[in-house]
């Protein structure tokens, strides 16, 4: 690679998402209040989480590709987070059911040495059927999707929740845009495709 890669995250669903697509990258954890700003709305949020989560490491990795990301789910006007309890799990799953919910996920790529920043907000749409109290007990109990935005997850049993999806990249919907994000590499001229194959052949 002509960069090291590191990725501002304590989420093992982006861990395992970065990993499809890139070989070698270390991991850390961004020390960064998610607190939103009074007023703040959700794609200004996500993005500004995004960018700090990246930048919060550049003390540590000076001479990196720094990637932070967030993501929050928007019903009726309302964001919701990661819900914290099964009691929490199971209310945001109750307000979204027969509605279609829009979860919204920052990316930041952050070049630590030449400070150098990229950042979007990709949307993905995502809506529920009329899913019964019943099924919203049995899912939160047998997933525990307490640390999940909009509280499921995706990848797993979530998907029985769903009628229809609706967005450029299912990977945004995990919690990490690879589409977008090996666009931005791409921009700065790192090729996950080309530079670790090539490694791989010398």
């Amino acid at each position: 690679m002509t960069a090291s890669i590191v990725l501002a995250s304590t989420s093992p669903f982006r861990r395992e998402l970065l990993k499809k697509v890139v070989q070698n990258f270390a991991v850390a954890a961004p020390l960064v209040d998610e607190t939103p700003q009074p007023q703040e709305a959700p794609e200004a949020l996500v993005e500004r989480l995004a960018i700090a989560k990246a930048k919060a490491l550049a003390a540590n990795y000076p001479a990196h590709v720094l990637i932070g990301s967030d993501q929050v789910a928007v019903v009726d006007g309302e964001i919701l987070g990661k819900p914290g309890t099964f009691e929490n799990a199971v209310k945001q799953l109750q307000m979204m059911r027969g509605k279609t919910v829009t979860f919204l996920t920052g990316l930041a790529v952050y070049d630590s040495a030449q400070q150098r920043l990229q950042s979007s907000v990709e949307p993905f749409h995502v809506t529920f059927r009329e899913i019964t109290d019943a099924e919203i007990a049995a899912y939160v109990q047998r997933e525990q999707p307490l640390n999940c935005a909009g509280s499921f997850k995706s990848e797993a049993l979530g998907i029985s929740l769903f009628s229809r999806l609706h967005g450029d990249d299912p990977n945004t919907l995990v919690g990490l845009p690879l589409i977008r994000l090996l666009a931005m590499l791409r921009e700065w001229g790192i090729n996950p495709l080309v530079d670790e194959n090539s490694e791989q052949s010398q």
